[in-house]
């Protein structure tokens, strides 16, 4: 079930009619306040957010929802300043598509956030498989092709906090906080050199990447296919 939170009845019905046809079944909702009500009865698997709503700012209700609720959020808004991109990502959305977007974009989209969903409950330390590059996370190995790839302490677990997350925007400040903690330097400059070096590691193109793809402004976002082994 996707739930639609959105005030514009023909942009709902548009949605409606492109999820159905792609064989998701669909509610919706015209306001936060309703919004929070189907979310309860409903337990929808995936929430697609306008901000833009006339009783509520769509932030302030991304942080409310996840006070209590960890289903995937999908914000559609037409803001598409960086701010408020990694302002909604930080306060807890999944993803975030600005309009105008197509609905195979969308249901793709989807398809990811309800595969991270289904990841959140796994336990230990699994392998995963990403064309050709496996990461075994209890073992700290690395393989592209079948050849060991060595990192770095803080490499390791920058590429692993980003494929465990696979699919999902990760904010710079998400990922300086989830890797160096207290710890963390000033500014993403560290971020990016770090990135740039596992890149090299993995024949990563920037300009035509297999594995990290750049969100311009935003942070980074660790390719969706692949799953553990």
């Amino acid at each position: 079930m996707i739930l639609i939170i959105e005030d514009e009845v023909q942009v709902r019905r548009l949605l409606r009619r492109s999820l159905e046809a792609l064989g998701h079944a669909v509610s919706e909702a015209e306001d936060a306040r309703s919004g929070r009500q189907a979310i309860l009865h409903l337990r929808p698997d995936v929430i697609l957010l306008d901000l833009g709503l006339p009783d509520e700012d769509g932030q302030d209700l991304i942080r409310s929802i996840r006070e209590w609720c960890e289903i995937p959020i999908i914000v559609l808004s037409a803001r598409d300043q960086e701010t408020e991109k990694v302002q909604a990502l930080e306060s807890g959305a999944d993803d975030y598509l600005t309009k105008p977007f197509s609905p195979i974009e969308l249901s793709a989209r989807i398809k990811v956030a309800l595969r991270h969903a289904a990841r959140t409950g796994t336990t230990g330390e699994p392998v995963y498989e990403v064309e050709g590059l496996t990461v075994d996370l209890a073992a700290r190995r690395v393989t592209l092709d079948g050849a060991d790839v060595h990192l770095t302490p803080i490499e390791f677990k920058l590429l692993s906090t980003m494929i465990r997350h696979r699919g999902k925007v990760l904010t710079h400040n998400q990922l300086i906080r989830d890797v160096w903690g207290r710890h963390a330097p000033d500014g993403n400059q560290g971020l990016r050199i770090h990135t740039q070096h596992i890149r090299e590691k993995l024949g990563d193109d920037p300009l035509s990447p297999r594995f990290i793809f750049t969100e311009p402004g935003i942070g980074y976002r660790f390719a969706a296919g692949g799953g553990e082994a």
